[in-house]
């Protein structure tokens, strides 16, 4: 984390069970905030990655949720703050990716990954707000796709719900600048994650020639949190395939 110093922070994790968000998590616990992870069905997969933390001397707990569900999200922040205190750090992690072709894309499909991908970022956002407003500090991390811009592999339904998520960290970013509150979006492509179901034949499309790491893309949630003058952004981790 370059020097930062968390250990007065809660932050809250979505989708943190695995892959990035359980990168994010563990890379939170290590610059010393306190951190919860959720999950909304991998229960023994997030207390894995919660067992780690404590394991190394940080502190985290397992909060399961589906956070696409109003209600669900507003229990889960209160569940937080009352283990760990009000959360000043949000990483919207949480993400459904189920390939369609136009053909093949039906109205549930398109429902399911907008609330889960887009309407999750909101609902979560919305809940933790009062607590940074009171603190006059907050740092909210959006975790995008190079979808948002471009064609993708998995299907418009996907692309419209990161698209999505970009505008609404530019929207809330240009309404919270003035309280102390950044909100910012990290845009990785091709990562190995079980997300990917192992097509690291993908890689042959990549300039940098491999797939990008979970870690690699907490090392820039990183950058984005230890910088107080940045808002409103987009970073893109894509190794070379396009430059915005």
């Amino acid at each position: 984390m370059a020097g930062q110093d968390l250990s007065a922070r809660v932050a809250l994790v979505t989708g943190a069970s695995r892959g990035i968000g359980a990168a994010v998590a563990r890379m939170l616990a290590e610059a010393g905030a306190a951190v919860a992870v959720n999950y909304r069905e991998r229960a023994d997969d997030a207390n894995a990655v919660v067992a780690k933390i404590n394991a190394n001397g940080g502190r985290a707990i397992a909060v399961g949720a589906d956070v696409s569900q109003a209600a669900a999200v507003a229990r889960m922040v209160e569940q937080v703050a009352s283990m760990l205190g009000p959360i000043d750090i949000l990483i919207n992690n949480a993400g459904l990716a189920v390939v369609r072709g136009v053909d093949d894309l039906t109205e549930d499909d398109f429902d399911r990954t907008i609330a889960v991908n887009l309407k999750s970022a909101f609902l979560c956002t919305q809940a933790v707000l009062p607590a940074m407003r009171a603190r006059k500090w907050g740092r909210i991390v959006n975790i995008s796709s190079g979808a948002a811009r471009g064609a993708g592999a998995i299907g418009v339904h996907y692309n419209a719900s990161k698209a999505g998520m970009e505008g609404l960290t530019r929207g809330y970013a240009a309404r919270l600048v003035k309280e102390g509150i950044t909100v910012n979006a990290v845009a990785p492509s091709l990562i190995a994650t079980d997300m990917m179901g192992g097509r690291t034949d993908l890689a042959c499309n990549i300039p940098l020639g491999r797939m990008g790491q979970a870690e690699e893309v907490a090392q820039a949630v990183a950058m984005v949190l230890g910088n107080s003058y940045m808002t409103g952004q987009t970073i893109v981790l894509n190794g070379g395939m396009a430059f915005i």
